[in-house]
């Protein structure tokens, strides 16, 4: 027993670090450290269930084709997400398996508005194309403002920012079961509030967009 579950840290370990030595310049690296997290959680789930390392093993083959699969599902959708938001003043990130999508407010909503702009209704048609094409993700919308204003006036105005993109959305067709919409005020700046170059880089609106579990 003690040597199977030193085998099976062994294992898991080999297998974690193998994903943070991914070569980040590799085209299928992030699938191929989704394969490797994977396998890792394949593993110790096998061993949970079956109490032995043949039960790791089944495990990990699972957990390497369940992770390979979701970083290869992802890389398609970011790449489809690039290619439809260029210049459209979105950034599309990678963080993980999950895909974020920072839209700041100066070309979303107009001052001082939870109205999402007429001229950002194109790109929000992309993504809601790109979302419906590729509908095994959650659609996490969040909305952020500077810190000018009072706590309690910016946590509204944030979320009802995060609704309306979220009401847009699914107005062209993204099931509300996949849509979270939730409001975080002028927490979690990405930049200064000191300057008006850095409040407006806070004022935004981010759609993370969430593997679901196969």
């Amino acid at each position: 027993m003690n040597f199977n579950k030193s085998l099976l840290a062994t294992v898991t370990f080999s297998l974690l670090l193998s994903a943070c030595a991914t070569n980040p310049e590799d085209p299928n690296a992030k699938a191929k450290k989704g394969a490797a997290i994977g396998a890792a959680t394949g593993a110790a789930a096998g061993y949970l269930i079956g109490r032995n390392t043949a039960g790791a093993l089944i495990g990990a083959a699972v957990g390497t084709a369940a992770g390979a699969g979701i970083g290869h599902y992802q890389d398609k959708q970011e790449a489809e997400l690039r290619k439809q938001l260029q210049g459209s003043g979105v950034d599309v990130v990678r963080e993980g398996d999950n895909i974020v999508l920072e839209m700041p407010s100066g070309i979303t909503f107009g001052f001082n508005s939870s109205d999402v702009n007429a001229k950002f209704y194109t790109v929000l048609d992309k993504v809601a194309s790109t979302l419906n094409a590729y509908d095994q993700t959650t659609v996490n919308v969040a909305g952020y403002t500077d810190s000018v204003g009072s706590d309690s006036y910016n946590m509204k105005l944030s979320k009802e920012r995060a609704d309306s993109v979220t009401q847009y959305l699914q107005s062209r067709g993204v099931s509300a079961q996949r849509l979270r919409s939730v409001g975080y005020g002028e927490s979690n700046p990405v930049d200064t509030n000191d300057t008006e170059a850095g409040r407006a880089n806070n004022r935004r609106v981010e759609i993370t967009l969430v593997p679901i579990a196969q």
